[in-house]
């Protein structure tokens, strides 16, 4: 761990150099990442340097309890026993901060909440549980958008899908995911009998745009005449371009144009448009893949959480807790489950480390 702190307090003094210097500073998008960069790091910097204070302080005690003045020697005891105490706690702290990150943290979240078993009510608890996440993104300052929603027709709906932006707002969101129980009676039960109906959250970080950037040491050119109707060439020269991209497998070829140069620029930017497509192809892909884990068959058995109405209890049943004040956590007061959640994240971590 400490070769590891070593190595970052080095990048962060490379970031402070460069940070000051003018042909940095000159580019803007480089003195962004490089200010990200230094954010990202600054906490675990200022705790390292705590650390790196309090074994001063463990080793001057042990130094000072040689002292011949027993006035002295007693002073170092306290400090030593000071140290002790202080150290295993900014170690531990600092293991968190060392866990690797889930890249998708920072991001906005798409969030989808969809009706699941039990007919108009789960379309009305699918409503309570929308009204319940955008409490909490405005407890929080996150900005939402609807983006889709399908309405049940009794003020429920069959699906609703929207964004919640900003700095963050999937690191809350993400422990949302998968099927939410409810049992209560209905406002359609004449009998006042409970039922329990459900409804699936899938939790989603919005995509990233697409940057493509072609590596030339990645392409083979291949130049030929182009040919014509019946495989005639049609001209004298090597006008026609073929590229392949190596890694993907991608081949581009373009004749349309007389001149080799005019097919080779219009052949780079079709090359770059086919790896974008299928980089966002990938994404959506990867996104539909959580998705569907995330949400299963809606059934009422797979549950990740169950609010019963009667009882006035929501219970996770990931970290087998109960709150007894369902009317604050359906206000979107959300964060004592979360937080738990992320500690539980936290030593799952830390114990596969």
């Amino acid at each position: 761990m400490l070769e590891k702190l070593a190595g970052i307090h080095a990048r962060f003094n490379e970031i402070e150099r460069l940070m000051v210097d003018p042909s940095i500073l000159a580019d803007f998008e480089q003195v962004a990442k490089l200010a990200k960069e230094r954010s990202d790091l600054q906490p675990i910097i200022e705790q390292y340097h705590l650390y790196l204070a309090a074994q001063q302080q463990l080793n001057d005690a042990k130094e000072m309890l040689k002292d011949a003045d027993p006035d002295i020697r007693d002073l170092a005891q306290v400090e030593l026993d000071e140290a002790k105490e202080r150290i295993p706690l900014i170690e531990e702290a600092l293991k968190v901060m060392l866990l690797p990150k889930d890249p998708r943290d920072s991001k906005n979240v798409i969030i989808e909440v969809r009706a699941g078993a039990g007919g108009d009510e789960a379309g009305l608890f699918a409503a309570d549980l929308y009204r319940m996440y955008t409490r909490y993104a405005e407890a929080h300052k996150f900005k939402y958008e609807l983006l889709a929603e399908h309405e049940s027709g009794i003020g429920g709906f069959s699906m609703v899908k929207f964004i919640v932006k900003g700095e963050g707002a999937y690191s809350r969101y993400k422990y949302e995911g998968g099927v939410h129980r409810v049992q209560r009676v209905p406002e359609t039960e004449s009998q006042g009998r409970i039922h329990t109906s459900t409804a699936t959250v899938a939790i989603l970080a919005e995509l990233d745009e697409v940057d493509v950037e072609v590596n030339v040491n990645d392409v083979r050119v291949d130049v030929y005449r182009s040919q014509g109707a019946g495989g005639q060439s049609v001209n004298t020269t090597d006008s026609a371009v073929r590229l392949t991209h190596i890694p993907s497998g991608i081949v581009v070829e373009m004749q349309d144009e007389r001149s080799q140069l005019q097919n080779k620029l219009r052949a780079w930017q079709a090359l770059r448009n086919r790896l974008y497509e299928m980089e966002l192809e990938k994404q959506i892909s990867e996104q539909e893949g959580d998705r569907r884990k995330q949400v299963g068959s809606g059934d009422r058995s797979e549950k990740i959480r169950t609010y019963n109405y009667p009882q006035s209890r929501v219970t996770d049943h990931r970290i087998n807790y109960s709150n007894y004040n369902l009317p604050v956590v359906m206000d979107g007061k959300l964060d004592e489950f979360i937080d738990q959640l992320a500690t539980q994240e936290q030593a799952e971590k830390l114990a596969a480390v």
